[in-house]
Protein backbone atom coordinates (compact mmCIF):
# COMPACT_ATOMS: atom_id res chain seq x y z
CA UNK A 1 0.00 0.00 0.00
CA UNK A 2 0.96 3.42 -1.23
CA UNK A 3 -0.13 6.71 0.58
CA UNK A 4 -0.31 9.74 -0.87
CA UNK A 5 -0.71 12.89 0.96
CA UNK A 6 -2.39 16.08 -0.60
CA UNK A 7 0.50 18.29 0.92
CA UNK A 8 2.99 15.76 -0.64
CA UNK A 9 1.13 15.40 -4.09
CA UNK A 10 3.74 16.32 -7.17
CA UNK A 11 2.11 19.22 -8.39
CA UNK A 12 1.72 20.44 -12.04
CA UNK A 13 0.72 23.66 -13.64
CA UNK A 14 -0.40 25.08 -16.88
CA UNK A 15 -1.90 28.72 -17.18
CA UNK A 16 -4.94 28.82 -14.95
CA UNK A 17 -5.09 24.89 -14.17
CA UNK A 18 -3.11 23.27 -11.56
CA UNK A 19 -2.84 19.28 -11.40
CA UNK A 20 -2.11 17.61 -8.39
CA UNK A 21 -0.71 14.22 -9.20
CA UNK A 22 -2.35 10.81 -6.88
CA UNK A 23 -2.25 7.49 -8.02
CA UNK A 24 -0.14 6.60 -10.88
CA UNK A 25 2.03 3.93 -11.74
CA UNK A 26 4.93 5.94 -10.15
CA UNK A 27 3.25 6.01 -7.25
CA UNK A 28 1.84 2.63 -6.06
CA UNK A 29 -0.92 2.20 -9.21
CA UNK A 30 -0.52 0.21 -11.91
CA UNK A 31 -3.73 0.12 -13.50
CA UNK A 32 -5.24 3.81 -12.52
CA UNK A 33 -4.33 7.34 -12.37
CA UNK A 34 -5.81 9.75 -10.50
CA UNK A 35 -5.59 13.65 -9.82
CA UNK A 36 -6.96 16.71 -8.31
CA UNK A 37 -7.45 19.48 -10.48
CA UNK A 38 -7.88 23.11 -9.65
CA UNK A 39 -9.13 25.84 -12.13
CA UNK A 40 -8.81 29.57 -11.94
CA UNK A 41 -11.82 31.74 -12.52
CA UNK A 42 -11.90 32.86 -15.65
CA UNK A 43 -10.09 30.13 -17.08
CA UNK A 44 -11.49 29.34 -20.88
CA UNK A 45 -11.27 25.86 -22.61
CA UNK A 46 -8.89 25.78 -25.32
CA UNK A 47 -8.72 24.02 -28.31
CA UNK A 48 -9.92 21.13 -27.33
CA UNK A 49 -7.80 17.86 -27.10
CA UNK A 50 -8.81 13.72 -27.07
CA UNK A 51 -7.74 10.63 -24.80
CA UNK A 52 -7.67 7.39 -26.03
CA UNK A 53 -9.32 6.48 -22.47
CA UNK A 54 -12.87 7.23 -20.93
CA UNK A 55 -11.71 9.74 -18.60
CA UNK A 56 -14.06 10.55 -15.44
CA UNK A 57 -14.66 14.30 -13.80
CA UNK A 58 -15.82 14.64 -10.28
CA UNK A 59 -17.02 17.63 -9.63
CA UNK A 60 -15.91 18.94 -5.85
CA UNK A 61 -16.10 22.90 -5.80
CA UNK A 62 -17.46 25.44 -8.26
CA UNK A 63 -18.78 25.09 -11.61
CA UNK A 64 -17.39 23.60 -14.67
CA UNK A 65 -17.62 23.00 -18.13
CA UNK A 66 -15.73 19.49 -19.45
CA UNK A 67 -16.62 18.91 -23.41
CA UNK A 68 -17.22 22.32 -25.92
CA UNK A 69 -20.83 21.41 -26.14
CA UNK A 70 -21.21 19.25 -22.58
CA UNK A 71 -23.66 20.65 -19.60
CA UNK A 72 -23.00 22.67 -16.83
CA UNK A 73 -21.73 20.81 -13.88
CA UNK A 74 -21.24 21.83 -9.94
CA UNK A 75 -19.96 20.43 -7.02
CA UNK A 76 -21.25 16.53 -7.04
CA UNK A 77 -21.81 16.17 -10.32
CA UNK A 78 -19.72 13.42 -12.10
CA UNK A 79 -19.24 13.22 -16.36
CA UNK A 80 -17.39 9.93 -18.42
CA UNK A 81 -15.88 11.56 -21.45
CA UNK A 82 -15.45 8.29 -23.59
CA UNK A 83 -12.32 7.94 -25.42
CA UNK A 84 -12.03 10.07 -28.44
CA UNK A 85 -14.74 13.07 -26.80
CA UNK A 86 -13.43 16.52 -27.73
CA UNK A 87 -12.30 17.87 -23.62
CA UNK A 88 -12.00 21.35 -23.45
CA UNK A 89 -12.53 22.50 -19.79
CA UNK A 90 -13.77 25.86 -18.84
CA UNK A 91 -14.75 27.49 -15.31
CA UNK A 92 -17.88 28.74 -15.72
CA UNK A 93 -17.90 30.45 -12.18
CA UNK A 94 -16.34 33.15 -10.46
CA UNK A 95 -14.55 31.25 -7.61
CA UNK A 96 -11.67 28.35 -8.20
CA UNK A 97 -13.68 24.79 -9.30
CA UNK A 98 -11.99 21.99 -8.14
CA UNK A 99 -12.48 18.28 -9.69
CA UNK A 100 -11.36 14.70 -9.44
CA UNK A 101 -10.14 12.70 -12.33
CA UNK A 102 -10.03 9.31 -13.18
CA UNK A 103 -8.31 7.34 -15.61
CA UNK A 104 -6.61 3.83 -16.63
CA UNK A 105 -3.27 4.00 -16.25
CA UNK A 106 -1.09 4.39 -19.64
CA UNK A 107 -3.25 6.56 -21.34
CA UNK A 108 -2.11 8.78 -24.67
CA UNK A 109 -3.97 12.14 -25.23
CA UNK A 110 -4.06 14.18 -28.49
CA UNK A 111 -3.60 17.55 -28.24
CA UNK A 112 -5.37 20.02 -30.92
CA UNK A 113 -2.20 20.43 -33.21
CA UNK A 114 -1.65 16.51 -33.83
CA UNK A 115 1.15 16.45 -30.51
CA UNK A 116 0.39 13.39 -28.52
CA UNK A 117 1.46 13.24 -24.85
CA UNK A 118 1.88 11.28 -21.62
CA UNK A 119 1.15 14.04 -19.07
CA UNK A 120 3.74 13.77 -15.84
CA UNK A 121 0.95 13.96 -13.69
CA UNK A 122 -0.68 10.61 -14.39
CA UNK A 123 2.95 8.91 -15.04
Amino acid sequence: MQVIRAAEAPRFRLPGVEFAGLAAPSRGSAGLCTWKLTVDPGVRGDAPHTIDRDEVFMVLSGTVQVTPDGEKLAAGDAVVVPAGEPISLTNLGEDIAELHVAITAGFTGTMADGTTIQPPWAQ
